[in-house]
């Protein structure tokens, strides 16, 4: 086991502690607000910006995939895999030393709060049953965009505002940013250790034993 300073101990706590507690108290209060998909409710919210051309809305929604609805009614296999991708995080982190590096540190504790908020739905935890009565073992989603598209009169391209992005949430957010601050990551570091090593410098101690990028596909969404 390597060393790893207490430091990263707690911004690895804390990032992924406060991550989960954004995305379950976002999901409580939404869904309580709006109630389940198809329900009706007094309490709506929607606005649009940048002239009309996007809009964004909450709308309640459950969903028995990954990020973007793939994979529907495979809740128990997106389930193992964030299990096996915690575990597997944890492991890389403080087992292997990789926590040394601050940026993998943070990187991997959103990734973690992301596969932790939905991994709690996926479970059933959140209380919500469907007309059997039994748990409903889906994803709470509710941040609902209309993006700009674009169709062609003739040759001549025009934007509409007719697609709608998949619905998600907070947890979504969180491994979507941490994916993109690992990819980053493992373009940018080979080529910092390459410079380093050429130079006979050790690397700082923050990056140590950090050059093994986790590969992203690790986390289920």
């Amino acid at each position: 086991m390597t060393a790893v300073p207490s430091s990263r101990y707690w911004c690895f706590g804390l990032l992924t502690a406060v991550g989960l507690a954004v995305d379950l108290v976002s999901k409580w209060r939404v869904f309580d607000l709006l109630g389940g998909p198809h329900r009706n409710s007094d309490w709506s919210y929607r606005t649009d910006f940048l002239w009309g051309r996007f809009e964004f809305s909450l709308a309640t929604t459950f969903n028995q995939g990954a990020l973007f609805g793939i994979g529907q009614g495979l809740s128990w296999l997106f389930a193992l895999l964030s299990i096996s991708a915690a575990a597997a995080i944890v492991y890389w982190l403080f087992v292997r030393g990789h926590a040394r590096s601050w940026w993998l540190t943070m990187t991997l504790g959103l990734i973690l709060a992301g596969a932790l908020g939905n991994l709690y739905d996926r479970l059933g935890l959140h209380g919500w049953i469907d007309s059997k009565g039994a748990p409903v073992c889906a994803v709470r989603d509710f941040l609902n965009c209309t993006i700009p598209g674009i169709e062609f009169e003739g040759l001549r391209p025009r934007l509409t505002r007719e697609y709608h992005w998949p619905v998600f949430n907070f947890a979504d957010v969180f491994l979507v940013t941490g994916a993109i601050m690992l990819t980053l990551y493992s373009f940018l570091t080979p080529q910092t250790d390459a410079a380093k090593k050429g130079n006979g410098a050790p690397a700082p101690a923050g990056d140590r034993g950090a050059t093994a990028p986790l590969s992203s596909s690790g986390a289920a969404a």
